[in-house]
């Protein structure tokens, strides 16, 4: 057994356990730090997509056709200041459905991003939903910085650059594979 292998990593230097058991070289405050600075971003996002999504599915005013607090009142409101208006003509065709959709998009999304399943693909959803908001929603906000979608918006950039890498089902996937390739090939 070589130097390397008894001290549980290549080079001599010792494992660290990555978010669900993926062994990696070097280890400390600091790399473990690093790896898991996602994490209150993964946290926050997923939780708030998914009560967002929830809460409108459960508000009987926001899915109605029509009527304070609904999704095509709010629309209507917001046509003349929108950046897309052609979006918002779009959604008010079906406000109902496009209700509908986007509840079950913020839900997808707070899923994926929560449990690291295709967190990549949930990270762009989250941003594009997030981007739709804003320039209908909210882009005549003033000054741009009091707009909290377009902070979402941001906040989506690191999660789409570098998906989950701990504390993921795709950590897991990723292990999993790994492990069937080396008994497969090794």
């Amino acid at each position: 057994m070589s130097l390397a292998e008894r001290m549980g990593g290549e080079g001599g230097g010792p494992k660290a356990i990555d978010g669900f058991g993926d062994a990696r070289v070097g280890g400390g405050n600091r790399t473990s730090a690093g790896r898991h600075a996602l994490l209150p971003l993964r946290l926050f996002l997923g939780i708030t997509f998914v009560y967002a999504g929830l809460d409108k599915l459960t508000d009987s005013a926001f899915l109605a056709g029509s009527g304070d607090g609904s999704l095509a009142s709010l629309l209507e409101s917001v046509h003349q200041t929108a950046a897309v208006p052609w979006l918002i003509d779009l959604a008010l065709k079906s406000p109902e459905g496009f209700g509908y959709a986007i509840a079950a998009g913020e839900i997808a999304v707070g899923a994926g991003t929560l449990l690291g399943l295709w967190p990549r693909l949930a990270a762009f959803g989250g941003g594009l939903i997030s981007l739709t908001f804003w320039l209908t929603v909210s882009w005549e906000t003033e000054h741009y910085y009091y707009s909290n979608d377009l902070a979402y918006l941001m906040s989506w950039l690191p999660l789409l650059l570098s998906g989950a890498p701990t504390y993921s089902l795709e950590s897991l996937l990723a292990v999993r594979r790994r492990r069937r390739g080396q008994q497969i090939f090794g």
